[in-house]
């Protein structure tokens, strides 16, 4: 069975698109994912060095354009639950990137086996 060529025209257009917009997410997935991660490397260092300190240190918070004054354990509790939060975005992040990957080869390999039949 044959495809007209109008027809297979527009099929290779259709999955050809679907592969361009498959590339612009995945670059944009891959920034998100490497904010994500100097956000946690932020966070695991500001850790690291608040646990160093005293519980009774006086340790401030940026907030806007003023700080305020926080507990230590406090701190170390946000900050705990800010890489935790960053570990599972990245790890969704992860999962998408995999996805739009898989999909991009797919539509190649898709175009190339049509060129390769048309011929």
């Amino acid at each position: 069975m044959s495809i007209s060529n109008e027809a297979l025209q527009k099929l290779v257009r259709e999955i050809e698109s679907q592969a361009i917009a498959a590339q612009q997410q995945i670059g944009l997935v891959r920034t998100q994912m490497a904010s994500k991660q100097r956000e946690m490397r932020l966070a695991q260092l500001t850790r690291s060095e608040i646990s160093s300190l005293p519980p009774d240190t006086a340790v401030y918070e940026g907030v806007g354009k003023m700080f305020v004054g926080l507990p230590v354990p406090t701190l170390q509790e946000k900050l705990n639950s800010q890489v935790k939060e960053n570990e599972t975005e990245l790890e969704a992040l992860g999962k998408r990137l995999h996805y739009l990957e898989t999909t991009d080869k797919n539509s190649r390999e898709h175009i190339e086996r049509m060129l390769k039949g048309q011929a």
